[in-house]
């Protein structure tokens, strides 16, 4: 694969298709508080003061259990700055670093480097403010300490040390440039990595109050073509439902509500029938994640 085929979004915002990406998220608002805030301020000041002062490699850090809404927080940080940035106007640029990862010896860490200093730098040439989304990171920054040695730790440690140098070498020349990096295991990524990020910041799952947030506002979408689900939608019982869900991430608590509807052929044939009865028993019945590991980083 070609560096540039690993580009899988490359886009000027505002646009339509990303507004809802911010509020979409149910999460703790100091969370994106800080997110917004932290890319923000490291917009604002590292274009004015150089690396040595201020030490900010233009990284941040999400990290969490699959399914907390850490892509989609990284997409709608990037257009929340467009109200907030000289100009009005973002780039996002989101990359699949699984397909920078090669079988043959030196390519990964060449395709890297590539990517991270010339063709990203090449796209923002033009100075407005860029946030380049750089999901599950850990397949691109394993950990040089735990790389095993039957998985070929010399490319590993070449990988890694591309994605090293090309933060340190963007941090001094590229200052308009921000990283938002996802992981969901922080154990496989590199010290040297998370030493780097600005801010470290925990998308935790979802507390009873957020999951009955999802529910509600799940149901209440689902209520446009299936009115029936507007009365369901605002039943306070649904905290009983939220409850049994403690546990799982957003993700999979919109995904009950298809569950539920799925058990039963009348829910199939009419799913505005829904009931709170067939919410519970699809709750009876969910498997809760375990969370992911906390980064040694401090966030």
């Amino acid at each position: 694969m070609q560096v540039a085929e690993c580009i899988t979004v490359n886009a000027i915002l505002p646009q339509a298709q990303f507004a809802g990406a911010w509020d979409s998220i149910i999460t703790n608002a100091e969370i994106k508080k800080r997110l917004l805030h932290t890319a923000l301020l490291g917009l604002q000041i590292r274009p004015r003061l150089s690396f040595e002062v201020t030490a900010l490699h233009g990284l941040i850090l999400l990290f969490g259990s699959p399914g907390t809404g850490k892509t989609t927080l990284a997409r709608g940080v990037a257009h929340e700055l467009t109200g907030l940035v000289t100009g009005g106007k973002v780039r996002l640029v989101e990359v699949n670093p699984h397909g920078l990862m090669s079988a043959e010896h030196g390519q990964s860490q060449q395709k890297v480097f590539e990517l991270l200093c010339d063709y990203v730098p090449m796209l923002a040439d033009d100075g407005m403010p860029t946030v380049l989304l750089l999901d599950e990171v850990e397949s691109m920054t394993v950990s040089r300490s735990a790389a095993s040695l039957s998985a070929n730790p010399a490319d590993v440690h070449r990988a890694t040390d591309a994605v090293l140098a090309a933060l340190d070498r963007n941090a001094a020349t590229h200052s308009h440039l921000m990283v938002v990096a996802t992981s969901n295991f922080t154990a496989a990524l590199d010290e040297a990595f998370m030493s780097r990020a600005d801010a470290a910041i925990e998308v935790p799952l979802p507390d009873v109050d957020g999951i009955y947030e999802i529910l509600r506002r799940t149901l209440k979408d689902f209520s446009g073509p299936y009115p029936g689900l507007q009365a369901l939608s605002s039943d306070g019982a649904l905290m009983k439902v939220a409850r049994r869900m403690v546990g799982l991430d957003g993700r999979q608590v919109r995904k009950l509500v298809t569950d539920a509807m799925a058990r039963r052929i009348e829910t199939v044939i009419d799913p505005g029938s829904l009931s709170l009865s067939d919410l519970e028993r699809a709750a009876a019945e969910a498997i809760p994640k375990p969370s992911s590991k906390a980064p040694h980083a401090a966030a």
